[in-house]
């Protein structure tokens, strides 16, 4: 797929992609949701794709929501499918990566680029950014995840006032509540992202994805977490990254992981 909304670079094992609609602020519409689905899916199957960043253009937004005039008609039939279809090809897709997901949010988070972060496995904001889930301001609710992804990060009780009032939060506010993990100022927020993918990359990649399944299980009605544990952590003796990483430490030695 020829990319017209986002910008997608492999660097050094990170695949950088960037939501380049700065004059719209990076607005979710239907075309850059359907390159995200397709990005996202490249960034899970290919081999020299250690771990992905995710960002907007520009300083002003990380996302600043869905392209409203695209749905202001629909029924209810149109909105659940429209929802139905974003969270498995987008927003679940990314959750479930087996590729750590940072996003680092560069302005504002709101409706469903909050909903985008939040997919994300690990989040930092700049100074200046503002996060919010505004949708019963239009007579909605997050169709993208936002209800049970917010739940999940900061509490029921804040994550119903947050929803119910539409306000938004500062980075500082977000940090305080455990939306986002650091934050750091606007000119140091890709170093930050690159410190911490830098160290992820020398550890072993399939481990690292097992480790995201099982983290991803706690979360799930329908599975249990300490099963999925015990499986992946089984799965891991019979990588030879589990060998080399144990040759390694026993030599007294930094380990050479080839992601097998």
């Amino acid at each position: 797929m020829t990319y017209q909304n986002i910008l997608s670079a492999l660097k050094s094992g990170v695949l950088y992609i960037t939501i380049n609609r700065e004059q719209k602020l990076n607005a979710l519409n239907k075309e850059t949701l359907a390159e995200l689905a397709d990005v996202i899916a490249y960034a899970g199957r290919t081999e020299d794709v250690r771990a992905v960043l995710l960002t907007g253009a520009g300083e002003k937004a990380f996302v600043a929501g869905a392209d409203i005039s695209e749905f202001a008609d629909y029924s209810a039939e149109n909105g659940e499918e429209l929802a139905r279809n974003g969270q498995k090809n987008v927003f679940d897709a990314l959750a479930n990566c087996p590729k750590p997901v940072i996003a680092a949010i560069n302005g504002f988070a709101l409706g469903g680029g909050l909903e985008l972060a939040m997919a994300c496995h690990i989040r930092i904001a700049s100074e200046n950014a503002r996060l919010g889930l505004p949708e019963v301001s239009l007579g909605l609710i997050p169709g993208y995840g936002g209800t049970q992804r917010l739940t999940q990060l900061v509490g029921r009780g804040k994550a119903i006032e947050m929803i119910v009032t539409a306000d938004m939060v500062t980075a500082d506010q977000a940090e305080k509540i455990g939306l986002v993990n650091y934050v750091v100022p606007q000119t140091e927020l890709l170093a930050k992202a690159e410190e911490l993918l830098t160290k992820i990359k020398l550890r072993a990649p399939l481990a690292v994805a097992c480790a995201i399944e099982a983290v991803n299980a706690s979360l799930s009605f329908d599975v249990n977490g300490f099963e999925a544990e015990i499986k992946a952590f089984g799965q891991c003796f019979d990588t030879a990254d589990f060998k080399e990483g144990t040759t390694a430490f026993l030599e007294k030695r930094k380990p050479v992981f080839t992601g097998k």
